[in-house]
Formats: structure tokens, C-alpha cells, sequence
């Protein structure tokens, strides 16, 4: 996939997969991509949190996006799968996904509001597409993504 541009100004999304669907998420969001090595599994946390690990210093929490997304991950080795550093409300993740894609700048005439036929689940933790050549990147909304999985576990 190459850098799409447009006329006008647009947005940079670090690109990802999960299963067969790309998923952009907004660059200004991602703080780094890692491979998650030595983390600690967390007791009696929820499917969803793989563990946490000391990243720089920094203590991060790993979710699994295979699980929160209702997908099965096409690499079950934790170790072997890229996570994408975000941070929400001064805490830090790593959002586990299938593979990295890379940086692409899309014009802001090709956003789209979600497709009337997307699944529930996936409609609210997303802001909605672009319609590439081949393709649809759903865009994730990672604040309402980390908030859910954070109110699930208060709850």
C-alpha cells in the first residue's frame, strides 16, 4: 500500500490488521509499536488483558484486540504478535493485533460515517471508514475502546 493524498488537508493513521480487516488508528494516538517479551499475566483479569510489562519504565497494560473485537487472532503466540503503544488518561497499553501495516495520509474528503450494515460491536468503537481502492480502513476510536474495557472491569 502506498501514501494516499488528496486535495485538502487529511489525517496519518498507523495502519494495522485483524484478521482480514485493516484498521487505522489515528497517528497522534500511537505512542510506539513493540513486540510484548516478559510480560506477567494478571490473576482473575479479564480475557481480554493479556498481562502488563515494564516497556522503558513504563508499566503497560497488554489487551488482546482479537478478544475485544470478537475475532480470532491469526497468530495465538502473544510474543509473536506487534502491539501498538497508545496512551489513555496517563495510562499506558499495547493494543495486540495480528501485523503492522505502515503510516498512510488520507484525505479528509474520503472519510465516511460507518457502513449502516457494520456489526454493532464493532460500530461503537469505531469513527467511522475510508473506502480505498480495494478495501475499507475502519477507523478505531481507541479512548472509547481503553473506556469500555476499563468501565467492564469497575463493573
Amino acid at each position: 500500500m502506498s501514501e494516499h493524498s488528496g486535495k485538502g488537508s487529511g489525517r496519518q493513521f498507523v495502519t494495522i490488521r485483524l484478521g482480514g480487516q485493516m484498521i487505522g488508528m489515528p497517528i497522534e494516538k500511537v505512542q510506539d509499536v513493540f513486540f510484548p517479551d516478559n510480560f506477567t499475566s494478571v490473576p482473575l483479569a479479564r480475557e481480554q488483558i493479556a498481562g502488563i510489562l515494564n516497556l522503558r519504565g513504563r508499566i503497560v497494560t497488554i489487551i488482546d484486540l482479537s478478544k475485544i473485537m470478537g475475532m480470532e487472532a491469526v497468530n495465538q503466540t502473544i510474543t509473536e504478535r506487534p502491539a501498538v503503544g497508545v496512551v489513555c488518561d496517563n495510562e499506558s497499553y499495547g493494543l495486540l493485533t495480528d501485523t503492522l501495516g505502515e503510516v498512510v495520509t488520507l484525505p479528509d474528503d474520503l472519510f465516511e460515517a460507518n457502513p449502516v450494515n457494520m456489526d454493532p460491536d464493532w460500530a461503537q468503537l469505531c469513527l467511522g471508514a475510508y473506502r480505498l481502492e480495494n478495501e475499507l480502513l475502519m477507523v478505531l476510536d481507541v479512548d472509547t475502546l481503553i473506556e469500555g474495557l476499563l468501565r467492564k472491569d469497575a463493573a
